[in-house]
């Protein structure tokens, strides 16, 4: 797609708030899905090496 302005790649012919509301939410819940992805990484890491240490 073309744009003539910066302004017209903000506005996108009138849709530029859905366009960006939804790029927006996508970067939002893929940030959301990676932190959920670590925490529960090292929770299960933590519950791991706690069994480790009950076994030896």
């Amino acid at each position: 797609m073309f744009f003539n302005s910066l302004e017209d790649l903000w506005v996108m012919s009138g849709h530029g708030a859905f366009v960006w509301s939804c790029y927006g939410l996508f970067v939002g819940l893929l940030a959301l899905n990676v932190w959920h992805s670590r925490s529960q990484r090292a929770k299960a890491l933590k519950q791991v090496r706690a069994i480790a240490r009950r076994v030896v």
